[in-house]
């Protein structure tokens, strides 16, 4: 089911159009928004919010109209925006419950609610500090908390894991997994970092000069033509890629024991070639998968 719906989008700030004839399907599960610096992925974000009125177009989430239900489709997301948004003074409990507030909630439920994802983002201890004297990695769960009190149906994360060190960057994205595995809340992920799209996204959405220039699944826009394996074995054996040669398959690509070969035939004709090659040549095959480009080789194609 679509969570998010965009016909014919367009948005004009004076003579520049940040969106042109936008058209795009949110679906269930966890986007990424891909889109180097100015294409218009926080216009298309602040389009989903309610805050922009269109010159052209429209879309709805969770099925309120984003042009004449602003509050309501307020009500149905989440958004971690890029900059901070913290109020000094407030605690971090304080902050949430607040948040909850805005979005509708009773101010106890937000309360008993803002303690729960506290302790969910793992900011329980800290969660009668001012918000001012936290760290970079605990004031970017503090965004995520803030954008969860309400139990959203879609949540909007812009950069999320901007500023982070290696480990805050991991826990991170293990959030953004688990919200969207486990929690059933859909997410639309905006980042720069594709690596951090490729370890949540199932599905994409490519943004250019304000235009859609391409949206599937994260299977679909890394796949490569034809049957494709990369294989690892133990050590180099130039007689295990002879053998292949002579099975028909066309070395794509190799570094020392690692080789990206192309086979014709079917899967399990290739699958067949690989142990055969290895049984003649002795090779010991360390491991063998049906090979994907990055996504970044494949957003550069897109954008190309």
């Amino acid at each position: 089911m679509p969570v998010a719906q965009l016909q014919n989008l367009t948005v004009q700030y004076g003579a520049f159009t940040a969106l042109a004839d936008f058209t795009c399907t949110i679906h269930e599960g966890c986007t990424g928004l891909l889109g180097p610096n100015g294409a218009g992925k926080t216009t298309l974000l602040k389009s989903l919010l309610g805050f922009i009125k269109p010159a052209n177009g429209g879309g709805s989430v969770a099925g309120a109209d984003i042009i004449t239900e602003g509050k309501e489709v307020r009500r149905r997301i989440g958004y971690m925006p890029e900059q901070e948004c913290h109020i000094p003074g407030m605690t971090g409990v304080g902050f949430v419950a607040y948040a909850g507030e805005l979005a509708g909630m009773p101010a106890s439920q937000a309360l008993r609610r803002a303690h729960e994802v506290l302790e969910y983002c793992s900011l329980g201890e800290a969660r009668y500090r001012n918000v001012e004297t936290y760290s970079t990695g605990m004031k970017q769960r503090i965004k995520l908390a803030q954008a969860l009190v309400h139990g959203p149906r879609l949540l909007l994360l812009d950069e999320p894991t901007n500023g982070l060190d290696p480990r805050g960057r991991d826990e991170m994205l293990e959030l953004i997994r688990d919200i969207t595995t486990k929690k059933e809340v859909n997410v639309l992920v905006c980042s720069h970092l594709l690596p951090d799209i490729e370890r949540v996204a199932s599905n994409i959405l490519v943004i250019y000069k304000g235009r859609l220039q391409s949206s599937g699944t994260l299977e679909e826009l890394t796949r490569i033509e034809g049957l494709p394996y990369d294989i690892e074995l133990k050590e180099q054996n130039q007689e295990f890629v002879n053998e292949l040669f002579r099975a028909g398959a066309f070395l794509m690509h190799s570094e020392r024991n690692h080789y990206r070969v192309q086979f014709p035939g079917t899967h399990d004709e290739g699958t067949k070639a690989i142990f055969n090659a290895a049984a003649t040549s002795g090779a010991q095959i360390r491991s063998y998968r049906r090979a994907r480009r990055s996504l970044e080789d494949a957003f550069l194609e897109v954008i190309k």
